[in-house]
C-alpha cells in the first residue's frame, strides 16, 4: 500500500457512521451483510447509508455483490491488512515483529484463517 492509498482509507474511516458501517462489516465475516441490514442496526436512512458505503468502497475497504434484488456488503479483509501492514511497517523503534505479534494475535482471535484441507491418500 502507498501513502496516497493509506489516507484514501483512513479518510473513509474518519466518520463516525462510516467507521460503526466497517466495524459491522468486519464482524460480518467474507459472506458480508445486506444493505439494509446494516441501514436498520445503526438507524441510518437508506441514502446516507448508500453514500457512506460508495466512500469505503472507493477506498477499497468495501465490496458489494448482488443477489435478486438485494446489495451485500462485505469488509475487504486484504486492503484491511495491507492498511494495517502499511501502519505497522515501521514501528518499534525499526523492529516491526513486535508490533505485528500483537496484531497477529489480535486477528487471529477475529478473523482465523481457513483450516488447511489434508490431501486425499490414494488407494494403490
Amino acid at each position: 500500500m502507498d501513502l496516497k492509498n493509506a489516507v484514501r482509507a483512513l479518510a473513509a474511516l474518519a466518520q463516525e457512521t462510516r467507521l460503526s458501517t466497517y466495524r459491522m462489516l468486519v464482524q460480518a465475516g467474507p459472506e458480508g451483510v445486506a444493505a439494509g441490514r446494516l441501514g436498520e442496526a445503526l438507524e441510518v436512512p437508506s441514502a446516507t447509508l448508500s453514500f457512506h458505503l460508495k466512500e469505503l468502497s472507493h477506498a477499497g475497504l468495501a465490496t458489494a455483490r448482488h443477489e435478486g434484488r438485494y446489495i451485500y456488503y462485505s469488509a475487504d479483509y486484504q486492503q484491511m491488512a495491507e492498511l494495517m501492514t502499511y501502519l505497522t511497517e515501521n514501528c518499534c523503534q525499526g523492529m516491526p515483529q513486535e508490533c505485528l505479534t500483537v496484531m497477529e494475535a489480535a486477528l487471529g482471535g477475529c478473523c482465523p484463517s481457513q483450516p488447511k484441507r489434508k490431501p486425499a491418500r490414494s488407494r494403490a
